[in-house]
């Protein structure tokens, strides 16, 4: 611009001759600004203010690529603040603004203005840098924050003496900032312009002739301030100037310089710096008062400085990341005019305030689980910390299949280390975890759900690898007996599942006549009613097939068990009750209470507790003579019998089932008493009990055992003589016949016979007929036992008498 001003001066001094050679320098200029465009690869430059969409240049030409191939690898332009600046046209490869952009807002007073842009191109990967520089418009006046300066300077200041001036603001930079200051004519004073250590630009007032303050006392001017733009832009503040009576000392600081360093998360309302100035006057003329001068709107909204003491507090937070430090010139001024001046520098210290920041650029969910490792996703992280504070680190949790992969600076891909399973997990829930190295560290997690799709990968599978269902004999047709249930871990329809029964192993079975299954839900039914007694148990293959493509399968054993029902009455065996004369039990009077009389043997077609049989006396000739065992069945005397008893009892026995509701049978059963009956047996207990009976403590017992022994042997041959005659008595009266031989060979053993719980041997007396031969009796014989046998049957007697009632003497 300031070339062009130049041509154009010369231009209007030799219009004739000079018009040509200000093209050729308008020609080369041009030709240098393109061959420096050219150079810098993905840099581009708009003035700010530009309308939304205009045009900023050909990335395409840039970056050397063909615009088919931005479209093809889906290229877009990201920022780090995902702010949407730039936009890229695919079609035609050019970049366009995607807002208004104010140069003043994106980078205050940093000159150059750059706003940095990435490139994101996939497939493959590809990051490239592109930078934008913002130039600047004229298109803000310089202001005074003061619309009217007091100065007051003392009337012996020295010609050529300098005074301070507010400066003006200008938010413009580079040539469009401010340039120059002027005042309005007058006879006393001149403007100078100074820079301050941070390059603005400042006025001083500079004294062209003495004062007088009896001549005049007050003066007054214009000062206007001037930009370099074109055209350039002005703003204008009143100077009011006041003389003051002499003063001959000016305030001096006890340091040209202070420097403080302060960390940005200092307490609002602490002291940053105290500055101290002194006054060789006395009076009214050497007090001080301390005041901000040349300070910007920012230190006026920062700080503050206490007038009387000096001390510069801090009024509002500081941020490292926007003002880095200040320079400050603070003006003591005495009431004579005079001042003193002192720079403070305060230097901002970084502290990690700033959690870092996570931008994501592209993400792909749903994932199919059989998918190979591909990227998930694309993001970028920063912090704007600096140093340290400023050092980031990416992680994920390392239980997950994913991976992280870093690109270009900050920038980052999600990855999967393989295959995934949707059974196994049909979502992910990540945490990227980004931490600083500052202290405190801090950190900050962005969290995404990821989901995974699904294949037909996985077969139907059944609860139970096989089912046992149970049902009750006689049945209603079409129930419903129990249901199988299969489940698929894959989703939607490759988990839909049904149902059907496969063909029996054994091809005798009807099982097509025997069950079915609902296809939707596996509930089986019983086609007709089941006989417990005919078919107890029978099993078969269910299958249950998924909807997929291609559709998988699995099958399972179904058992079905058919329960018995109580459709079984108990059937008597003994004694038989088939119309025919009935056999008499006889029983000897002598008989110890407890004596077994008889055993009613009974069975029952059912099973389980349908077939538990008790037995019950329903009625007695004698009530309280016999009783029932209720689990065996079998008749003892509950008392000891009389001869006042009769001789011939009738008793009627219940069987009865354990069913429900329970079934029941009656039997008769005769009992005829007879005089000295089974004597011998009774004596031979006692005998036997005797015998066992011997000491071995000393010899002459051995002697006198010997003894003992022979008589032993020459009683019992007189007692089984005598036993023989009483049992052939005895036969003669029952009128049953007893054959003659050796004893045992007319017992008969039932053990485990029927109901009983155990083994008894029984003396069998048949009728005297020719033509039926039936039981006539049947009560236990007792053998030669040894000595603890004897001892339990003493406690079995016991046993009993204490269930009837009664005792055994």
């Amino acid at each position: 611009m300031i070339l062009q001003e130049d041509l154009g001066k010369r231009a209007m001094e030799n219009r004739g001759a000079g018009t040509l050679r200000i093209r050729q320098v308008l020609l080369l200029f041009f030709l240098l600004e393109m061959s420096q465009a050219g150079s810098e690869s993905g840099r581009f430059s708009v003035a700010e203010e530009m309308q939304n969409g205009s045009l900023v240049g050909n990335l395409a030409k840039d970056l050397g690529l063909e615009v088919d191939e931005l479209f093809s690898r889906e290229a877009q332009v990201v920022s780090n603040d995902n702010k949407h600046r730039l936009l890229l046209d695919r079609n035609t490869g050019d970049l366009l603004l995607g807002e208004v952009l104010d140069r003043e807002e994106l980078c205050g007073s940093s000159e150059p203005c750059v706003l940095h842009f990435q490139v994101l191109m996939k497939n493959p990967l590809q990051f490239s840098r592109i930078e934008l520089q913002v130039k600047d418009i004229n298109d803000h006046s310089p202001v005074f924050l003061e619309k009217e300066m007091l100065v007051e300077i003392p009337e012996n200041s020295p010609v050529g003496a300098v005074f301070l001036l507010e400066s003006a603001k200008d938010l413009d930079v580079g040539i469009n900032a401010i340039k120059n200051y002027t005042i309005s004519s007058n006879s006393h004073f001149h403007i100078k312009m100074r820079v301050n250590p941070d390059n603005r630009k400042y006025p001083e007032l500079v004294l062209d002739k003495a004062l007088d303050y009896e001549e005049q006392s007050e003066l007054s001017f214009i000062l206007t301030a001037l930009d370099g733009g074109s055209p350039p832009r002005s703003g204008t503040a009143s100077v009011r100037v006041v003389v003051v009576d002499i003063n001959d000392n000016s305030p001096e600081f006890e340091q040209p310089f202070y420097e403080v360093k302060i960390p940005e998360n200092s307490v609002l309302g602490s002291q940053v710096v105290g500055v101290s100035a002194r006054d060789l006057d006395s009076g009214k003329n050497g007090e001080i008062s301390y005041s901000f001068f040349h300070a910007s709107e920012d230190i006026r909204k920062t700080f503050e400085i206490n007038q009387k003491s000096g001390e510069v507090i801090l009024t509002a937070s500081l941020d490292f990341e926007t003002i880095k430090s200040y320079s400050i010139i603070i003006q003591a001024t005495d009431r004579g005019g005079l001042f003193g001046k002192s720079t403070v520098r305060i230097q901002v210290m970084d502290v990690n305030d700033n959690a870092p920041e996570v931008a994501v650029s592209s993400i792909t969910s749903p994932i199919p689980e059989n998918s190979p490792e591909i990227v998930v996703m694309v993001f970028s992280i920063r912090d704007r910390d600096s140093g340290d504070n400023g050092k980031i680190s990416c992680s994920i949790p390392e239980d997950l299949p994913f991976m992280l992969k870093s690109s270009v600076e900050n920038y980052y891909t999600l990855e999967t280390k393989g295959t995934l399973d949707r059974e196994r997990r049909d979502e992910y829930n990540i945490t990227i975890t980004v931490t600083d190295m500052g202290t405190p560290r801090l950190r900050t997690e962005h969290n995404m759900t990821l989901l995974v799709s699904d294949v037909n990968d996985n077969a139907p599978a059944f609860t139970q690898t096989s089912y046992t269902l149970f049902i009750r004999e006689n049945n209603s047709p079409a129930l419903h007996i129990g249901s199988v249930s299969a489940t698929d871990t894959d989703a939607g329809a490759n988990a839909q599942v049904t149902y059907s029964l496969l063909p029996p192993q054994d091809p005798s079975l009807p099982l097509a006549s025997l069950v079915s299954i609902n296809a939707d839900n596996g509930h089986l039914f019983a086609l007709r009613a089941l006989d417990f007694e005919a078919l107890q148990a029978f099993e078969f293959l269910v299958g249950a097939t998924d909807r997929g493509a291609p559709a998988l399968s699995s099958q399972a054993l179904v058992r079905v068990q058919v329960l018995d029902a109580n459709d079984n009455a108990p059937f008597v065996l003994y004694p038989p009750q088939n119309g025919s004369a009935p056999c008499t039990e006889l029983v000897p009077r002598a008989a110890e209470p407890g004596y077994l009389v008889s055993k009613v043997v009974a069975v029952d077609g059912d099973s389980g507790q349908n077939a538990w049989l008790s037995y019950q006396l329903l009625k007695a000739t004698e009530p309280g003579l016999f009783g029932v065992w209720a689990h065996n069945g079998e008749v003892r005397t509950a008392r000891l019998l009389s001869e006042r008893d009769a001789a011939k009892h009738r008793l009627l026995l219940l069987v009865k089932d354990n069913g429900e509701p329970p079934r029941s049978a009656s039997v008769t059963l005769h009992v005829l008493l007879v005089d000295g009956f089974s004597q011998p047996y009774l004596s031979l207990l006692k005998a036997a009990a005797d015998a066992v009976q011997t000491d071995s403590f000393t010899v002459y017992l051995v002697i006198a055992l010997a003894s003992v022994s022979s008589l032993f042997l020459f009683s019992v041959l007189a007692f089984i003589v005598v036993r023989l005659c009483r049992r052939s008595r005895a036969a003669w009266v029952g009128g049953c016949s007893v054959p003659e031989g050796h004893f045992p060979g007319h017992l008969v053993d039932v053990s485990g016979t029927g109901t009983l719980s155990q083994s008894y041997q029984y003396e069998m007396c048949l009728t005297g007929g020719i033509e039926t031969d039936e039981f006539k009796f049947l009560k236990p014989v007792i053998p030669n036992l040894p000595v603890h046998d004897t001892g339990r049957n003493v406690e079995e007697n016991e046993n009993f008498s204490n269930i009837f009632g009664f005792n055994i003497q």
